[in-house]
């Protein structure tokens, strides 16, 4: 079967449920239908089942500008989460635009048509071919079928289950088990205190590397304050408001003044850690925001470690054992459960086998125009949020942008638009700035690159982009309008 449709966004997560909000009341004379590959909507907040899943990002800043986070929890698990965006959909009335268990197997511009040509497997494993007016990916920015699992040196011998949070196994058993977790990332130091917190026996975090990890609030103080004496949308304005300006100067300091902010972050540590367990696992060789900063809520993990709970390591791996790992420097960490929390595997388009007139697409070879228009490719868009901040800070302001695009083409019968790239503009350094994470540097073949004009440029800097995009022209010598 055949499907004409206007709109295509792909996914039903933070992005795509965004967009197509933005969509519903910003352009009432196009319509939508979002494919996603899951049987619900939420996305990463839908895949991830670990114990602890939670932001690690505020939720004034991690909810939507148009529907205010009401709690006065600061981080919130992935239920909250998913309960917020299931409250978005229905308000959106956005349940008839989903068709879920769809996957899309390929993209295709035909130049003749000036349409995008969509093979799809529908939820009965039937194939369907829609055709597209406009395609936007919603995908984030990992392979949902797989985490990244490096091979460990004789992992096969060890007894116990090796498990990566990506996948982990509906209704573990792991009270009074030993669990070591491998990894520094947000994901292993928020499952320590919450293993702890589950009945594990023992927990101990092996990291080859240490991370910065700043303690926050569990509740908002100032919110809960003002909830009482201000309307509601209000009340999240100004939080939203105090919370964007304070990550940016954290930001902003780490980048100029980068001894400083480290001082800060290791003299907090040290405080929390009251000198029960040894700073050097929590003092990185880089400085701040070289890669992402890791919070924690009231000092979860430091307290179980502070309490004989838990326990880290910062060592390289020798092998697996039979009973556990054995670490370069001779000490043997005996486990029953290891938790391999190595991180994502980079996948732009959420790896969707993607072609203009059949000649494929290489996203490395790609650009992003003002952060949203994928250089090159006709009637496209991406959701790529934020390093540094709330991917939602980004979803808000690249929907609106894209709103005022279609309707800037709607007003001049124009049927097409591609911003035209310049092999000349193109850097080295990728979309997602100067992070040096391993998950990053593995996905150099696969993101887009940064160019050396600032319309080019993905600068992770939430006011300065609300500003660029809200007051931006279509005229320009980039865009071309068909």
């Amino acid at each position: 079967m055949q499907k004409e449709i206007d709109i295509l966004i792909i996914g039903a997560g933070i992005s795509g449920i965004g967009l197509a909000s933005h969509l519903s009341k910003e352009c009432p004379k196009r319509s939508f239908k979002i494919v996603e590959q899951r049987q619900n909507i939420g996305g990463t907040w839908d895949l991830f089942k670990y114990p602890g899943i939670r932001s690690d990002s505020d939720m004034s800043t991690f909810g939507f500008n148009f529907k205010p986070w009401t709690k006065a929890s600061v981080l919130a698990d992935g239920t909250s989460i998913k309960s917020y965006l299931s409250e978005v959909v229905t308000e959106q009335q956005l349940e008839k635009h989903i068709y879920f268990n769809h996957r899309i197997l390929s993209l295709n511009f035909n130049s003749s048509k000036k349409k995008w040509v969509v093979e799809i497997e529908n939820a009965q494993h039937q194939m369907e071919v829609w055709v597209a007016n406009f395609v936007c990916g919603c995908t984030g920015y990992y392979n949902y079928n797989q985490g990244f699992q490096p091979i460990f040196p004789q992992q096969e011998v060890f007894k116990g289950e090796l498990i990566h949070p990506q996948h982990w196994p509906e209704n573990l058993d792991y009270k009074n088990k030993k669990i070591t977790i491998i990894g520094s990332g947000a994901t292993a130091i928020t499952l320590v205190p919450a293993l702890v917190k589950g009945g594990a026996k023992n927990v101990t975090l092996l990291q080859r590397s240490p991370t910065y990890i700043a303690s926050v609030p569990s509740v908002d103080k100032f919110y809960k304050k003002i909830q009482n004496i201000l309307p509601l949308k209000m009340t999240y304005q100004l939080t939203r408001a105090r919370n964007v300006g304070m990550q940016r100067l954290v930001y902003v300091l780490a980048q100029k003044q980068p001894q400083l902010l480290r001082k800060y972050l290791l003299s907090s540590i040290k405080k929390q850690l009251q000198g029960k367990v040894d700073i050097k696992h929590f003092t990185p060789t880089y400085n701040p925001w070289e890669q992402r900063l890791c919070v924690v809520p009231d000092g979860d993990l430091f307290q179980v470690l502070r309490d004989g709970q838990a326990s880290i390591e910062t060592d390289l791996i020798e092998k697996f054992t039979t009973s556990g790992i054995l670490l370069k420097s001779g000490k043997t960490i005996e486990a029953d459960i290891i938790v391999s929390a190595t991180g994502l595997e980079i996948q732009i388009l959420g790896g969707i086998k993607t072609t203009i007139d059949g000649v494929a697409l290489d996203t490395s070879k790609t650009m992003l125009y003002r952060g949203v228009m994928v250089s090159d490719v006709p009637n496209m868009a991406m959701m790529i949020g934020y390093v540094n901040a709330s991917w939602t800070l980004k979803v808000d302001i690249a929907s609106k942008y894209i709103c005022r695009l279609l309707n800037y083409m709607d007003q001049n019968n124009y049927k097409g638009v591609v911003a035209q790239g310049d092999i000349n503009e193109m850097l080295d350094d990728t979309v997602m700035g100067s992070l040096s994470s391993g998950y990053i540097s593995r996905a150099m073949d696969v993101l887009p690159k940064q160019g050396k004009s600032k319309i080019w440029q993905v600068t992770n800097n939430y006011l300065a982009d609300r500003k660029a995009l809200k007051a931006a022209k279509f005229k320009d010598d980039i865009l071309k309008f068909h």
